[in-house]
């Protein structure tokens, strides 16, 4: 049941968006096409239960974790795990952007006053989910029991007093979308179905992450994958006969499950307990992706098909660029989209079907390969699993290729690309590098150590005294600008009377820029490397970290870009007055 749970969150969630997506297209068709919502839900069930049956087999094989990049990894080579990965990185997109945005409708559909706040409402629950995932607040599955069962208990409610009701409590609102389609077509029933394939979304994820189950993992993982299957096909089924039995159609500013809800309880606590368990397991659902996208993030930077960066953990073990950058992408969206789950839902199959069907391909390598005891039946069932997903991802970028499966078509084989330049990138490093081989034996080098100054002063002295024990040669280097010649005969007076036993070079710029004279005096340099020693102070107070005049990062930024100097910044802690006193700071 935890696993169940806490691993089904974006499928059990899609209950709340699902059938209104097949609605929507429906309702075009007047009642003749309302007639087809439970046919067409029939359908998308006996595919779930395809896939159910698939993921079981995936589980089976892959214990240690069989995701769509895995296994096209395996089994299909480097391209196909590429194509996965992009379609997971598009798919945990939008599962953040839909679950955002459709629990913001249910919200809004309990309190229709917030309406016009729909994007505010998107972008502040998208800051709240990124900012405890920053924190590392993770928690466990256990705490995701609770609201999952009054949320699958409230529908299944909404469904049964629905059904012996026979008819809504009163007359639901008029439909806000007119009838434009003659008769139901091939075509209209295909859209429908297109749509509809959004709530087989999360199907996946139990067989993700197998390696988080107790022992026997397989069979467990198995059980709750059959578990997810049936919980929830039952409710898109229910959900489907209470549509049509209520004659449930689009209604601007309210979402079809509200519609059913007021139609079986009324408008009183139990239709305000339905919105608001939907609105939190679709925040949880949004969640899982903040868990599944920067792990697998992680995964591509560790075999260098994403900048390492995305591979390091924060001080919470988060990891950070993977959280802030799904955050990033999914907050386009939904401005992109205005908050509107009806725009968001057509490209979110998309990308959703491009994995299940490389998966389940993989899935029949594998067995062809494996030839073990059952190996027959067993590529059977995935390749049943892999027609028919091939199948459904055709119609859906057909049937919603205007309407937004374009750009994930475009934006898959983009990240495909950008996966392949950084790997290439990493290799040619690599080679440069010499990784893999043994370099030249080490020499000395002749060393001459530059250290920017302003004037004598004990950060000058820090930085000086770090210099004399890095190279052969040190030498200070004071930049003058234009009308200051007094202040600079001033410094070489101070610099003669304090004798620190290092030579001072006077460079007169131009123009008020340091960069530039120091740069050149770098490229002028007689060694064979040159070491420059920024010294910075570095303010006790925080606020007064404000002050400082960000000059050593200029400096750096200049020479790391026009120079082949070694670049280094020194921090100098600034201490109490009595502190300094009584013991000298040393570096």
């Amino acid at each position: 049941m935890t696993a169940t749970v806490g691993l089904g969150l974006d499928a059990l969630a899609s209950v709340s968006y699902g059938p209104e997506a097949i609605v929507l297209v429906l309702a075009a068709a007047g009642a003749v096409g309302m007639t087809w919502t439970l046919p067409v839900t029939g359908v998308i069930v006996l595919l779930l239960v395809v896939l159910v049956a698939c993921y079981r087999q995936v589980i089976r094989a892959y214990p240690d974790g069989g995701g769509a990049y895995t296994v096209a990894r395996r089994n299909l080579g480097t391209k196909a795990a590429l194509i996965a990965a992009a379609s997971l990185v598009v798919d945990y997109v939008l599962n953040v952007a839909v679950s955002v945005a459709a629990g913001v409708a249910a919200l809004t559909s309990a309190f229709p006053a917030l309406l016009p706040w729909t994007v505010e409402l998107c972008l502040g629950a998208l800051a709240l989910i990124t900012l405890v995932n920053l924190r590392g607040l993770v928690a466990s599955a256990r705490l995701f029991i609770l609201p999952t069962l009054i949320f699958v208990g409230s529908v299944v409610t909404v469904v049964v007093v629905g059904l012996v009701r026979g008819a809504p409590l009163h007359p639901l609102p008029p439909s806000s979308q007119p009838a434009t389609v003659g008769a139901v077509g091939v075509l209209l029933v295909l859209a429908a179905f297109a749509n509809g394939c959004a709530a087989l979304t999360g199907v996946e994820a139990i067989a993700n992450a197998t390696p988080s189950f107790r022992e026997p993992r397989a069979r467990r993982a198995r059980r709750a994958e059959a578990a997810l299957g049936a919980v929830l096909g039952l409710l898109l089924l229910g959900l489907a006969a209470l549509i049509g039995q209520f004659d449930a159609r689009p209604v601007a500013g309210r979402t079809l499950l509200s519609l059913v809800a007021e139609g079986s309880l009324g408008s009183g606590v139990g239709y305000v307990v339905v919105q608001m368990a939907t609105v939190v397991l679709l925040a949880l659902a949004a969640n899982t992706s903040f868990g599944g996208l920067p792990v697998l993030a992680a995964r591509l930077a560790s075999d260098g098909y994403l900048p390492h960066l995305f591979g390091l953990r924060a001080d919470r073990l988060v990891h950070r660029y993977g959280v802030l950058v799904l955050a990033v992408l999914a907050g386009s969206l939904l401005l992109f989209s205005g908050g509107d789950v009806a725009v968001l839902v057509p490209m979110f199959a998309v990308g959703v079907f491009i994995g299940f069907f490389l998966c389940q391909v993989g899935m029949v390598r594998h067995w062809a390969a494996d030839r073990g005891s059952g190996w027959r039946l067993r590529a059977a069932i995935n390749g049943v699993g892999a027609v028919l997903t091939a199948l459904a991802a055709i119609v859906i970028i057909a049937t919603k290729f205007i309407e937004g499966a374009w750009l994930i078509l475009l934006v898959v084989p983009v990240l495909v690309v950008v996966f392949s330049r950084v790997r290439a990138a990493y290799d040619r490093i690599g080679r440069e590098l010499g990784v893999g081989s043994l370099p030249p034996q080490p020499h000395e080098l002749d060393t001459l150590v530059v250290v920017p100054i302003a004037a004598p002063t004990r950060l000058a002295a820090e930085a000086l005294s770090t210099a004399l024990g890095m190279g052969h040669r040190v030498v200070a280097v004071h930049v003058t600008f234009p009308g200051e010649s007094e202040q600079a005969s001033a410094i070489q007076q101070a610099w003669l009377e304090w004798r620190p036993e290092v030579p001072i070079v006077v460079l007169e710029a131009d123009r008020r820029e340091l960069g530039a004279p120091l740069a050149r005096f770098v490229r002028d340099a007689d060694a064979e490397r040159v070491i420059v020693l920024i010294g910075e102070v570095q303010p006790d107070r925080r606020w007064e970290r404000l002050l400082k005049n960000h000059r050593g990062a200029v400096i750096a930024r200049r020479l790391s870009r026009s120079t082949n100097a070694v670049v280094c910044r020194l921090r100098l802690p600034l201490t109490p007055a009595a502190a300094l006193t009584a013991a000298p700071h040393r570096v």
